[in-house]
Protein backbone atom coordinates (compact mmCIF):
# COMPACT_ATOMS: atom_id res chain seq x y z
CA UNK A 1 0.00 0.00 0.00
CA UNK A 2 1.30 3.19 -1.19
CA UNK A 3 2.11 5.46 2.36
CA UNK A 4 0.25 8.78 2.41
CA UNK A 5 1.85 11.59 2.37
CA UNK A 6 1.19 14.25 6.07
CA UNK A 7 2.42 17.46 5.66
CA UNK A 8 2.35 20.65 7.91
CA UNK A 9 0.09 23.88 6.80
CA UNK A 10 -0.78 25.89 10.57
CA UNK A 11 1.14 26.50 13.40
CA UNK A 12 0.13 28.06 16.86
CA UNK A 13 1.47 28.32 20.38
CA UNK A 14 2.00 30.16 24.02
CA UNK A 15 5.32 29.97 25.17
CA UNK A 16 7.12 32.31 27.25
CA UNK A 17 8.42 34.46 24.34
CA UNK A 18 5.21 35.21 23.17
CA UNK A 19 1.38 33.79 22.45
CA UNK A 20 2.09 33.88 18.49
CA UNK A 21 4.47 31.87 16.29
CA UNK A 22 5.87 35.43 14.27
CA UNK A 23 7.09 36.71 17.48
CA UNK A 24 8.37 33.54 19.06
CA UNK A 25 10.53 32.58 15.64
CA UNK A 26 12.20 36.74 15.95
CA UNK A 27 13.17 35.63 20.05
CA UNK A 28 14.76 32.64 18.92
CA UNK A 29 16.68 34.06 16.10
CA UNK A 30 17.64 37.20 18.78
CA UNK A 31 18.81 35.22 21.19
CA UNK A 32 16.52 36.29 23.34
CA UNK A 33 15.47 34.28 26.80
CA UNK A 34 11.99 33.98 28.09
CA UNK A 35 13.16 33.07 31.22
CA UNK A 36 12.55 35.08 34.44
CA UNK A 37 11.90 35.25 38.22
CA UNK A 38 8.41 33.75 39.33
CA UNK A 39 5.52 36.09 39.24
CA UNK A 40 2.43 33.89 39.33
CA UNK A 41 3.20 32.38 42.54
CA UNK A 42 4.98 33.33 45.86
CA UNK A 43 8.33 31.82 45.48
CA UNK A 44 9.68 33.15 49.12
CA UNK A 45 9.39 29.36 50.56
CA UNK A 46 11.69 27.96 47.61
CA UNK A 47 14.69 27.06 46.94
CA UNK A 48 14.25 27.59 42.89
CA UNK A 49 12.34 31.72 42.20
CA UNK A 50 12.78 31.26 38.19
CA UNK A 51 10.69 29.77 35.27
CA UNK A 52 9.51 30.49 32.26
CA UNK A 53 6.09 31.92 33.04
CA UNK A 54 3.91 32.56 29.74
CA UNK A 55 3.66 36.47 30.69
CA UNK A 56 0.22 38.92 30.79
CA UNK A 57 -1.67 35.72 29.38
CA UNK A 58 -5.28 36.85 29.18
CA UNK A 59 -7.52 33.96 27.98
CA UNK A 60 -10.66 36.06 27.71
CA UNK A 61 -8.88 37.83 24.91
CA UNK A 62 -9.07 34.73 22.81
CA UNK A 63 -11.93 32.35 24.47
CA UNK A 64 -15.57 33.25 25.63
CA UNK A 65 -15.35 34.29 29.33
CA UNK A 66 -17.35 30.91 30.20
CA UNK A 67 -15.26 28.77 28.15
CA UNK A 68 -12.13 30.40 29.33
CA UNK A 69 -13.64 29.57 33.20
CA UNK A 70 -14.12 26.10 32.47
CA UNK A 71 -10.73 25.32 31.55
CA UNK A 72 -7.24 24.54 33.96
CA UNK A 73 -4.82 27.01 32.38
CA UNK A 74 -2.72 24.13 29.87
CA UNK A 75 -6.41 23.68 28.37
CA UNK A 76 -6.47 27.34 27.64
CA UNK A 77 -2.82 27.29 26.17
CA UNK A 78 -3.84 24.53 24.04
CA UNK A 79 -7.21 25.93 22.78
CA UNK A 80 -5.80 29.55 21.83
CA UNK A 81 -2.53 28.11 20.18
CA UNK A 82 -4.92 25.57 18.44
CA UNK A 83 -7.18 28.30 17.43
CA UNK A 84 -4.07 30.52 15.99
CA UNK A 85 -3.35 27.13 14.21
CA UNK A 86 -6.16 26.70 12.44
CA UNK A 87 -6.20 30.59 11.24
CA UNK A 88 -2.75 29.79 10.05
CA UNK A 89 -4.11 26.92 8.22
CA UNK A 90 -6.89 28.81 6.68
CA UNK A 91 -8.99 25.73 7.24
CA UNK A 92 -12.96 26.02 7.51
CA UNK A 93 -13.81 22.90 8.83
CA UNK A 94 -17.25 23.82 8.28
CA UNK A 95 -16.54 22.53 4.86
CA UNK A 96 -15.10 19.34 5.69
CA UNK A 97 -16.40 15.93 6.86
CA UNK A 98 -15.83 16.10 10.59
CA UNK A 99 -14.96 12.69 11.17
CA UNK A 100 -12.36 12.66 8.91
CA UNK A 101 -10.72 15.38 11.03
CA UNK A 102 -9.04 14.84 14.85
CA UNK A 103 -6.95 16.11 17.10
CA UNK A 104 -4.56 14.08 19.51
CA UNK A 105 -2.56 16.87 22.20
CA UNK A 106 0.26 15.56 24.85
CA UNK A 107 0.54 16.56 28.65
CA UNK A 108 2.85 15.14 30.82
CA UNK A 109 1.14 16.46 34.05
CA UNK A 110 -2.48 17.97 32.99
CA UNK A 111 -4.56 20.32 35.10
CA UNK A 112 -2.21 21.55 38.16
CA UNK A 113 -3.06 24.14 38.81
CA UNK A 114 -7.09 23.51 39.05
CA UNK A 115 -5.94 20.23 41.46
CA UNK A 116 -4.09 22.55 43.47
CA UNK A 117 -7.06 25.19 44.03
CA UNK A 118 -9.70 22.19 44.89
CA UNK A 119 -7.19 20.69 47.29
CA UNK A 120 -7.19 23.89 49.32
CA UNK A 121 -10.90 24.50 49.13
CA UNK A 122 -11.33 20.99 50.62
CA UNK A 123 -8.81 21.22 53.22
CA UNK A 124 -10.62 24.39 54.26
CA UNK A 125 -14.55 23.60 53.74
CA UNK A 126 -14.65 19.90 53.31
CA UNK A 127 -15.94 17.81 50.54
CA UNK A 128 -18.57 20.50 49.88
CA UNK A 129 -16.33 22.71 48.71
CA UNK A 130 -15.13 20.62 45.93
CA UNK A 131 -16.16 22.39 42.43
CA UNK A 132 -17.92 19.95 39.84
CA UNK A 133 -15.23 20.83 37.39
CA UNK A 134 -12.33 19.55 39.23
CA UNK A 135 -12.41 16.63 37.25
CA UNK A 136 -12.96 18.13 33.80
CA UNK A 137 -10.62 20.32 34.31
CA UNK A 138 -7.60 18.52 35.30
CA UNK A 139 -8.00 15.28 33.66
CA UNK A 140 -5.19 15.12 30.95
CA UNK A 141 -7.29 14.99 27.95
CA UNK A 142 -9.14 18.23 28.51
CA UNK A 143 -6.99 20.11 26.43
CA UNK A 144 -7.81 17.60 23.57
CA UNK A 145 -11.48 16.95 23.69
CA UNK A 146 -11.74 21.20 23.88
CA UNK A 147 -10.44 21.42 20.56
CA UNK A 148 -12.06 18.93 19.48
CA UNK A 149 -15.55 20.69 20.43
CA UNK A 150 -14.62 23.82 19.88
CA UNK A 151 -14.13 22.91 15.98
CA UNK A 152 -16.78 20.61 15.78
CA UNK A 153 -14.08 17.51 14.95
CA UNK A 154 -15.68 14.32 15.50
CA UNK A 155 -12.58 12.15 13.92
CA UNK A 156 -9.49 10.35 16.16
CA UNK A 157 -9.45 12.41 19.67
CA UNK A 158 -6.55 11.03 22.23
CA UNK A 159 -4.39 12.35 24.29
CA UNK A 160 -0.90 11.18 25.01
CA UNK A 161 0.95 11.70 28.31
CA UNK A 162 4.90 10.05 28.19
CA UNK A 163 6.91 13.19 30.18
CA UNK A 164 8.65 15.32 28.39
CA UNK A 165 8.14 13.11 25.54
CA UNK A 166 4.28 13.64 25.15
CA UNK A 167 4.20 15.93 22.29
CA UNK A 168 6.21 14.20 20.27
CA UNK A 169 4.27 10.88 20.47
CA UNK A 170 1.26 13.26 19.88
CA UNK A 171 2.55 13.79 16.32
CA UNK A 172 3.96 10.43 15.78
CA UNK A 173 0.64 9.37 16.54
CA UNK A 174 -1.47 11.66 14.64
CA UNK A 175 1.45 11.10 11.42
CA UNK A 176 0.18 7.19 11.65
CA UNK A 177 -3.65 7.91 11.80
CA UNK A 178 -3.12 10.06 8.91
CA UNK A 179 -0.94 7.43 6.74
CA UNK A 180 -3.78 4.90 7.85
CA UNK A 181 -6.62 6.77 6.17
CA UNK A 182 -7.93 7.24 9.60
CA UNK A 183 -8.13 10.81 8.97
CA UNK A 184 -7.11 13.29 6.59
CA UNK A 185 -6.57 16.46 9.07
CA UNK A 186 -5.20 16.34 12.28
CA UNK A 187 -4.87 19.28 15.14
CA UNK A 188 -1.96 18.13 17.12
CA UNK A 189 0.74 19.13 19.48
CA UNK A 190 1.33 19.62 23.57
CA UNK A 191 0.42 21.75 26.22
CA UNK A 192 1.51 21.94 30.29
CA UNK A 193 1.02 24.91 32.75
CA UNK A 194 2.68 23.38 36.32
CA UNK A 195 4.44 26.48 37.37
CA UNK A 196 2.93 25.87 40.47
CA UNK A 197 3.71 25.26 44.07
CA UNK A 198 3.36 21.77 44.10
CA UNK A 199 4.76 21.94 40.40
CA UNK A 200 7.39 23.71 41.29
CA UNK A 201 8.55 22.20 44.54
CA UNK A 202 7.89 18.27 43.06
CA UNK A 203 11.09 19.28 40.86
CA UNK A 204 13.40 21.09 43.27
CA UNK A 205 12.57 18.47 45.56
CA UNK A 206 13.67 16.37 42.77
CA UNK A 207 16.75 18.35 42.38
CA UNK A 208 16.01 18.78 38.90
CA UNK A 209 16.09 22.33 38.44
CA UNK A 210 18.56 25.01 37.99
CA UNK A 211 19.06 27.29 40.73
CA UNK A 212 20.25 30.36 38.96
CA UNK A 213 18.28 32.99 41.02
CA UNK A 214 20.68 35.71 40.36
CA UNK A 215 20.60 35.52 36.73
CA UNK A 216 17.83 33.80 35.29
CA UNK A 217 18.24 34.29 31.49
CA UNK A 218 21.10 32.80 31.95
CA UNK A 219 20.04 29.60 33.84
CA UNK A 220 19.25 26.85 31.21
CA UNK A 221 22.36 26.40 29.24
CA UNK A 222 22.49 22.73 27.63
CA UNK A 223 25.85 21.06 26.80
CA UNK A 224 27.38 23.86 28.20
CA UNK A 225 29.89 22.39 31.34
CA UNK A 226 28.30 24.58 34.05
CA UNK A 227 24.65 23.47 33.52
CA UNK A 228 22.99 22.66 36.89
CA UNK A 229 19.56 21.57 35.87
CA UNK A 230 16.58 22.81 33.98
CA UNK A 231 14.09 25.85 33.86
CA UNK A 232 10.25 24.81 34.90
CA UNK A 233 8.33 26.47 31.83
CA UNK A 234 4.98 26.34 30.30
CA UNK A 235 3.00 26.69 27.18
CA UNK A 236 1.48 24.99 23.92
CA UNK A 237 2.74 24.22 20.69
CA UNK A 238 0.18 22.24 17.92
CA UNK A 239 0.26 22.33 14.31
CA UNK A 240 -1.96 21.47 11.77
CA UNK A 241 -1.16 18.05 10.14
CA UNK A 242 -3.16 17.37 6.73
CA UNK A 243 -2.81 14.51 4.32
CA UNK A 244 -1.05 16.20 1.48
CA UNK A 245 -3.40 15.49 -1.60
CA UNK A 246 -6.16 17.16 0.50
CA UNK A 247 -4.34 20.23 1.26
CA UNK A 248 -3.15 20.55 -2.09
CA UNK A 249 -6.97 20.09 -3.24
CA UNK A 250 -7.64 23.43 -1.13
CA UNK A 251 -4.57 25.20 -2.02
CA UNK A 252 -3.31 25.52 1.09
CA UNK A 253 0.25 27.01 2.22
CA UNK A 254 2.87 23.59 2.82
CA UNK A 255 5.17 24.51 5.40
CA UNK A 256 6.99 21.06 5.55
CA UNK A 257 6.29 17.44 5.23
CA UNK A 258 6.45 15.12 8.28
CA UNK A 259 8.90 12.06 7.14
CA UNK A 260 8.71 9.92 9.97
CA UNK A 261 8.97 8.85 13.64
CA UNK A 262 11.03 6.55 15.51
CA UNK A 263 9.77 5.78 19.26
CA UNK A 264 11.60 2.95 22.39
CA UNK A 265 12.27 2.90 26.05
CA UNK A 266 15.12 2.82 28.15
CA UNK A 267 13.92 0.49 30.12
CA UNK A 268 16.56 1.86 32.70
CA UNK A 269 15.35 4.13 35.20
CA UNK A 270 12.36 6.38 36.20
CA UNK A 271 14.07 9.83 35.84
CA UNK A 272 17.34 9.58 34.44
CA UNK A 273 18.20 8.39 31.20
CA UNK A 274 20.44 5.45 30.03
CA UNK A 275 24.06 6.89 30.38
CA UNK A 276 25.06 5.75 26.92
CA UNK A 277 21.85 7.06 25.18
CA UNK A 278 20.88 3.75 23.55
CA UNK A 279 17.42 4.04 23.51
CA UNK A 280 17.17 7.80 22.40
CA UNK A 281 19.90 6.16 19.64
CA UNK A 282 17.48 4.01 18.32
CA UNK A 283 14.44 6.24 18.29
CA UNK A 284 16.68 8.24 15.73
CA UNK A 285 17.58 5.50 13.83
CA UNK A 286 13.95 4.22 13.66
CA UNK A 287 12.92 7.52 12.59
CA UNK A 288 15.34 7.63 10.01
CA UNK A 289 14.37 4.36 8.51
CA UNK A 290 10.68 5.34 8.84
CA UNK A 291 11.67 8.95 7.21
CA UNK A 292 13.30 6.54 4.38
CA UNK A 293 16.69 8.81 4.65
CA UNK A 294 19.96 8.40 4.93
CA UNK A 295 22.16 10.10 8.24
CA UNK A 296 23.83 11.87 5.91
CA UNK A 297 20.65 13.42 4.42
CA UNK A 298 20.02 15.49 7.90
CA UNK A 299 21.71 18.87 8.43
CA UNK A 300 19.76 19.53 11.85
CA UNK A 301 18.93 18.37 14.82
CA UNK A 302 16.55 20.46 17.49
CA UNK A 303 17.71 18.57 20.33
CA UNK A 304 15.73 17.94 23.63
CA UNK A 305 18.76 19.03 25.16
CA UNK A 306 17.49 19.74 28.73
CA UNK A 307 20.90 21.55 30.69
CA UNK A 308 20.90 18.89 32.72
CA UNK A 309 23.94 16.69 33.60
CA UNK A 310 23.48 13.24 32.27
CA UNK A 311 20.84 14.34 29.60
CA UNK A 312 22.81 16.22 27.82
CA UNK A 313 25.47 14.12 27.56
CA UNK A 314 23.45 10.98 26.88
CA UNK A 315 22.20 12.80 23.94
CA UNK A 316 25.55 13.77 22.50
CA UNK A 317 26.64 9.97 23.01
CA UNK A 318 23.10 8.98 21.08
CA UNK A 319 23.95 11.55 18.38
CA UNK A 320 27.33 9.94 17.58
CA UNK A 321 26.12 6.77 17.55
CA UNK A 322 23.10 7.52 15.16
CA UNK A 323 25.09 9.48 12.83
CA UNK A 324 28.99 8.55 13.30
CA UNK A 325 31.27 11.40 12.20
CA UNK A 326 28.47 12.81 10.41
CA UNK A 327 27.46 14.11 14.16
CA UNK A 328 30.33 16.88 13.91
CA UNK A 329 28.82 18.04 10.89
CA UNK A 330 25.33 18.79 11.83
CA UNK A 331 23.94 21.74 13.50
CA UNK A 332 22.69 21.09 16.86
CA UNK A 333 20.69 23.84 19.16
CA UNK A 334 18.71 23.56 21.86
CA UNK A 335 15.27 25.52 21.91
CA UNK A 336 15.44 24.84 25.86
CA UNK A 337 18.03 27.25 26.00
CA UNK A 338 15.78 30.32 25.41
CA UNK A 339 12.45 28.81 26.56
CA UNK A 340 13.56 26.65 29.47
CA UNK A 341 11.84 23.40 29.49
CA UNK A 342 8.05 23.07 28.96
CA UNK A 343 7.65 19.58 29.85
CA UNK A 344 5.02 17.78 27.95
CA UNK A 345 4.65 20.88 25.45
CA UNK A 346 8.18 20.89 24.52
CA UNK A 347 8.35 18.71 21.89
CA UNK A 348 5.37 21.25 20.01
CA UNK A 349 6.88 24.39 20.21
CA UNK A 350 9.95 22.48 19.00
CA UNK A 351 8.50 21.20 16.57
CA UNK A 352 8.25 24.84 14.98
CA UNK A 353 11.23 26.49 15.95
CA UNK A 354 12.05 22.56 13.38
CA UNK A 355 9.51 23.55 10.69
CA UNK A 356 11.03 27.44 10.33
CA UNK A 357 14.48 26.51 10.49
CA UNK A 358 13.28 24.85 7.62
CA UNK A 359 11.35 27.44 5.97
CA UNK A 360 13.93 30.35 6.38
CA UNK A 361 17.35 28.50 6.05
CA UNK A 362 18.42 29.82 9.42
CA UNK A 363 19.03 28.11 12.44
CA UNK A 364 18.42 29.32 15.93
CA UNK A 365 20.88 28.94 18.53
CA UNK A 366 21.42 27.39 21.78
CA UNK A 367 22.34 30.58 24.16
CA UNK A 368 24.57 31.02 27.03
CA UNK A 369 26.92 28.43 25.73
CA UNK A 370 30.27 30.01 27.42
CA UNK A 371 32.30 26.73 28.64
CA UNK A 372 32.65 23.84 26.03
CA UNK A 373 32.30 20.48 27.87
CA UNK A 374 34.24 17.94 26.92
CA UNK A 375 31.91 15.19 26.72
CA UNK A 376 29.56 17.41 24.93
CA UNK A 377 31.89 18.06 21.65
CA UNK A 378 29.27 18.80 18.93
CA UNK A 379 28.20 21.81 17.03
CA UNK A 380 25.62 23.24 19.28
CA UNK A 381 25.40 26.12 17.45
CA UNK A 382 26.56 29.02 20.33
CA UNK A 383 24.99 31.77 20.85
CA UNK A 384 24.16 33.03 17.35
CA UNK A 385 21.52 32.50 14.89
CA UNK A 386 23.27 30.75 11.98
CA UNK A 387 21.89 31.24 8.24
CA UNK A 388 21.92 27.41 6.51
CA UNK A 389 20.51 25.55 3.89
CA UNK A 390 18.40 23.11 6.15
CA UNK A 391 16.85 20.09 3.72
CA UNK A 392 15.84 17.29 6.84
CA UNK A 393 15.91 17.89 10.74
CA UNK A 394 14.85 15.72 13.39
CA UNK A 395 13.54 16.72 16.65
CA UNK A 396 14.23 15.05 19.82
CA UNK A 397 12.05 14.47 22.77
CA UNK A 398 13.02 12.16 25.72
CA UNK A 399 11.16 11.96 28.60
CA UNK A 400 11.09 10.86 32.49
CA UNK A 401 10.39 6.88 32.74
CA UNK A 402 12.68 6.86 29.71
CA UNK A 403 10.14 7.73 26.99
CA UNK A 404 12.07 8.55 23.63
CA UNK A 405 10.81 9.72 20.17
CA UNK A 406 12.81 11.17 17.34
CA UNK A 407 10.47 12.80 14.31
CA UNK A 408 11.92 13.44 10.74
CA UNK A 409 10.73 16.96 9.47
CA UNK A 410 11.63 17.71 5.47
CA UNK A 411 11.49 20.82 3.03
CA UNK A 412 7.99 19.87 0.74
CA UNK A 413 9.42 19.14 -2.62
Amino acid sequence: MTRRRVVITGMGTVNPLSASVADYWRGLLEGRSGVALIEGMDTSAFKVKIGGEVKNFNPEAHLDPKTARHLDRFAQFALVAAIEAVRDSALDFGREEPYRCGVIVGSGIGGMKEFEEQVHRYVEGGPRRISPFLIPKMIPNAAAANISIHFGLCGPNTAVSTACASAAHAFADALRTIQYDNADIMIAGGTEAVTTPMGLGGFVSAKALSTRNDNPAAASRPFEKDRDGFVLSEGAGLVVLEELEHARKRGATIYAELLGCGSTADAYHITAPHEEGKGAAMAMKLALQDARINTTDVQYVNAHGTSTQLGDIAETRAMKQVFGAHAHKLAISSTKSLIGHLLGASGGVEMIATVQSIRYSIVHPTINYVTPDPECDLDYVPNKAREMRVRKAISNSFGFGGHNCCLVVGAFQ
